[in-house]
């Protein structure tokens, strides 16, 4: 892990800004930005008291013995409910410290400059109401409050308590001098990390021996890629002891696109991960759900509180579903090979980048014969059998490789000239200038004649079509082919709670409790090789997948994978809290 606990380093390479290098130029800048640049979302009061109740941070206790880091303060959601909480376990205390005593027990990060201000003159205001004198809150306040980038800014070595809402900001709006600052700071921000990737490993290498910390941020990391380095620091390093889905709940003070989940990390490396989803968000539900999420020594009495273990496997995605789900998707990964390693090509479909130019009528389109290919689309297939509506996409590519020649091809060349503008506009024409009429992906037009498995990234139940190879598929269309296996019988895997199995393990939920059915997901999937299925169940999964009966898919396929009663009833258990969307 990277050490994080030192004063930042000089920043001294050159700015275009007078007196400022480069990073501080681009701090400078975000403390001004508005709050959608800076990744600013409210939490509501209710799940502030429930992730400190669940770090522990509770008037019963010494917290004026504890210190408590806030890395991203805001308007003061938590910090003014830790104050609250603070100043009430000082009053408890029989032997009373004097005020100024607590000036070690917050640190709380902002970088918004105007932001700071404001909050800091309510943290002032609320302690003279308090009783606290003048002189000494604004002390407080000056010691508890510090301006400036948390991934940069010094801070004590350890805390016992870290909690808050780490900004919601994605990388390619950060300005590219803090990137590659923070890249040489922190081992997680990886490939297009989320800036509250950073954050996290910050705030669990800023905990003490028995502290806590305690975020509600997106869940998007716990499975993708770049999310790999954090579960890799966390696996190995520390745990992962209470895991709240909030997705679906008005866990913000706005309506916010996001899919968040609260996570409560330490440093010791035992015991199971209680993991509760989508709770009410009501004062005494939270309440209660907390004391038994935390209360090691009595297992949960709620319903909705599972437990699970060994989910956390170095950089791998993490399984936080039912350990009986767990151990099934596991013995299905030992027993079989993957999709791919059976045999199938997973893939996704042609993006053009300015689609009004490239698709249209096939008929209409004005270009020689062979410039052009049938198109599949996902309103094609919505009734579960391929119903061609006519559109065709214009292939600006040589069968050989490589884009044609359009003094050879005129009525093409003419096409692309008329929208030109509207082509040439695009990144991937901006950046290879003498290519300005490719698509973003290439086009294979063999494709078109080749039997496949068409599955599209619409909202609502999956549809997987069999296409018999007259179509090519549009970027809204995942598509599998296969040598090996028979694309038909592999419908019926696919229709199948196995599947869904697979994809609910390492997706993430979205809104509305759906699943994102992506290439990388279908990967996931192990499958028998076809030469190991008997003739008769080949006929069976043929059958079953030409009736599309879902139960009917289930039966063979159930039986295809050797499933115990058990089994078939995780997977039954599984499929009834998820549908399946693409991406």
């Amino acid at each position: 892990m990277t050490d994080v606990r030192y004063a930042p380093r000089p920043l001294t390479a050159q700015s275009s800004l007078p007196g400022l290098c480069p990073v501080e130029a681009a701090l400078s800048q975000l403390s001004q930005a508005g709050a959608e640049t800076r990744g600013a979302v409210f939490t509501r009061r209710e799940v502030v008291e429930f992730i400190l109740d669940m770090v522990g941070y509770t008037v019963d206790r010494p917290l004026f013995e504890k210190s408590l880091l806030d890395p991203s303060f805001g308007t003061g959601d938590f910090l003014f409910v830790v104050i609250e909480r603070l100043l009430e376990a000082w009053r408890r205390q029989d032997d009373r410290c004097s005020a100024i005593d607590l000036a070690d027990c917050i640190r709380a990060v902002e970088l918004h400059r105007s932001t700071f201000e404001t909050t800091r003159e309510a943290v002032v205001h609320r302690l003279i109401e308090a009783g606290i004198d003048q002189a000494t809150a604004n002390a407080l306040a000056g010691e508890w409050l510090v301006h400036g980038d948390f991934l940069l800014s010094e801070l004590p070595p350890e805390f016992s308590f870290v909690v808050g809402n780490p900004p919601y900001v994605r990388q390619e709006l950060v300005p590219d001098p803090l990137v590659t600052e923070y890249r040489a700071r922190y081992t997680t921000v990886y490939d297009r990390a989320d800036l509250y990737i950073p954050f996290i490993e910050r705030s669990v290498g800023q905990l003490s021996a028995d502290g806590k910390v305690g975020i509600i941020c997106a869940d998007r990391w716990t499975k993708n890629r770049y999310g790999g380095p954090l579960r890799k620091l966390l696996s190995e390093q520390f745990h992962l002891d209470v895991f709240v889905d909030m997705v679906d709940t008005p866990a913000f003070q706005s309506e916010v696109i996001a899919y968040p989940a609260i996570f409560v990390i330490g440093r010791e490396k035992t015991g199971p991960t209680r993991v509760a989803r989508r709770p009410e968000i009501s004062r005494k539900t939270l309440e209660s759900l907390a004391r038994q999420l935390v209360n090691q020594k009595k297992r949960p009495s709620i319903g909705p509180i599972t437990e699970v273990h060994d989910f956390a496997d170095g950089a791998k995605p993490w399984i936080l579903e039912a350990s009986d789900q767990i151990r099934l998707v596991r013995r299905l990964e030992h027993t079989f090979p993957s999709l791919e390693e059976a045999g199938c090509k997973v893939g996704i479909g042609v993006a053009t980048g300015a689609d009004q130019a490239f698709i249209g009528r096939f008929d209409d389109l004005d270009v020689e014969d062979d410039r052009k290919l049938p198109l599949a689309t996902t309103r094609d297939i919505l009734s579960g059998e391929v119903q061609w509506r006519g559109l065709g996409v214009v292939n600006p590519f040589a069968d050989e490789g490589g884009l044609v020649d359009l003094a050879s091809y005129p009525r093409l060349k003419r096409y692309l000239e008329l929208r030109r503008e509207e082509i040439a506009k695009r990144h991937v024409a901006r950046k290879a200038p003498a290519n300005w009429f490719r698509t973003i992906d290439r086009i294979y037009p063999a494709l078109v004649e080749t039997p496949k498995l068409l599955i599209p990234d619409i909202k609502g139940e999956a549809h997987v079509v069999y296409e018999e190879g007259r179509l090519y598929p549009h970027h809204n269309l995942y598509f599998i082919t296969s040598m090996d296996w028979d694309l038909r019988a592999l419908r019926a895997v696919l229709l199948s709670g196995i599947a869904k199995l697979f994809v609910a393990a390492y997706s993430t939920r979205m809104r509305g409790g759906y699943l994102r059915f992506q290439a990388q997901y279908l990967r996931r999937i192990r499958l028998p090789l076809w030469s190991a299925i008997p003739h008769e169940m080949a006929a069976a999964l043929v059958e079953a997948s030409q009736s599309g009966d879902t139960s009917a898919c289930n039966h063979v396929v159930f039986d295809m994978y050797n499933l115990t009663d058990r089994e078939r009833n995780v997977v039954y258990n599984d499929n009834s809290e998820c549908h399946l969307i693409g991406e």
